[in-house]
């Protein structure tokens, strides 16, 4: 049995070098020669070398498509619409992609290799994304799984985005993760503190930027993020606001509430957060001090699983039963929703069932 097992390590263990080798081969030995990439109808046109994928040779020019797995063909957050170059899509993508996205020429492109001249389109937004470079100022503990990271922005010094949007945060090679990945985070700072991005980070047990945030990366650290990207946002309308949101969920809430009171806007909003226990809520004194200054405010948080005889006032049982009991079927209103999958899904029926429409619930979904 043990020999069995030693052979069968040795073939994986010579099929993954010979796979490395030929990646590395293909990547650094085969050239393809000089590329021309058109972007946007010739917005912008490129000069590249080919052998490279697409999203890295993009990365390469300054042009920075989202992207969440490092390039590994997983999250098809780099989707982009390759009309006249691209080959046919290859088996890695197909499963990441819908038929209609197929049809329309949508690809996955960290899994497209530049072998020839391409014309492809991209959303304009990221045309104005750019890299930064900053500086960890502060590093602290919300709750036990939870951080928060101020970076000190040092190249370029300020950055320009509106509450809601995110960055991705680069984690470098470390251990037993031999190449840099980005992570997606939403920024958690007001637009008007453009010197500065704090980030509300949640550990992930075996998740690799995690990890290093919560074991590796220390005050004083340089890092390094792209940004901003996202449509997620508040409109102009003036009706009331329901948020919806639990765990690391709180960022892009933080940042629009402390951007409101900067700007002296005033618009009716009940913020409903969802935890399991009084360790899991953060920013409670924060959001009570609001309160107090915000009169058309109101932060609602709730404990689906609170410890028996512990000391909590505020609301029992899961955020979509609580949103279900405060909010009446009645007036004008938006949601906004940042969570997990599950919780977003489960509040969208719940706000749908109180009237809001699909047009004016808006959300961001964690993958």
């Amino acid at each position: 049995m043990l020999q069995v097992l030693i052979a069968t390590g040795l073939v994986l263990a010579i099929s993954a070098a010979f796979a490395a080798v030929l990646l590395v081969a293909e990547r650094y030995l085969v050239n393809y020669g000089p590329c021309k990439i058109d972007i946007n109808d010739g917005t912008r046109e490129l000069d590249v070398r080919g052998g490279d994928n697409l999203l890295m040779t993009l990365k390469g020019s300054g042009i920075f498509v989202p992207s969440a797995c490092g390039g590994r063909g997983t999250c098809a957050y780099c989707k982009v619409r390759i009309l006249d170059g691209g080959g046919p899509v290859g088996p890695t993508e197909a499963p990441l992609l819908t038929p209609e996205e197929i049809e329309s020429n949508v690809r996955i492109s960290c899994q497209c290799k530049v072998r020839n001249d391409l014309r492809i389109e991209i959303p304009e937004s990221l045309l104005s994304v750019r890299e930064y470079r900053g500086k960890v100022e502060r590093i602290r503990d919300l709750t036990h799984d939870i951080k928060e990271l101020r970076i000190k922005l040092v190249e370029p010094e300020k950055i320009k985005f509106v509450s809601g949007q995110y960055v991705q945060l680069e984690a470098p090679a470390y251990r037993d993760n031999p190449a840099p990945v980005f992570r997606a985070y939403s920024i958690s700072s007001p637009p008007h503190m453009d010197d500065t991005i704090e980030l509300i980070i949640r550990l992930v047990p075996g998740g690799i930027c995690t990890t290093w945030v919560f074991e590796l990366l220390k005050e004083g650290d340089d890092v390094k993020l792209t940004g901003p990207f996202g449509e997620f946002h508040l409109t102009d309308a003036d009706s009331e606001m329901i948020w919806i949101a639990g765990g690391s969920g709180m960022a892009p809430f933080w940042s629009m509430i402390r951007q409101m009171q900067h700007d002296g806007a005033a618009r009716p909003c009940r913020y409903f957060f969802g935890a399991v226990r009084r360790r899991d809520v953060f920013f409670l004194d924060e959001m009570r001090q609001l309160e107090q200054e915000l009169e058309w405010f109101k932060f609602l948080p709730a404990l689906s699983g609170p410890e028996q005889g512990a000391a909590w006032d505020g609301e029992i049982g899961l955020i979509t039963e609580v949103v279900g009991r405060h909010v009446q079927g009645d007036g004008e209103r938006e949601g906004y929703l940042c969570g997990s999958p599950g919780m977003i899904d489960a509040s969208i029926e719940v706000l749908k069932a109180k009237g809001v429409s699909d047009d004016r619930i808006y959300f961001d979904k964690f993958a």
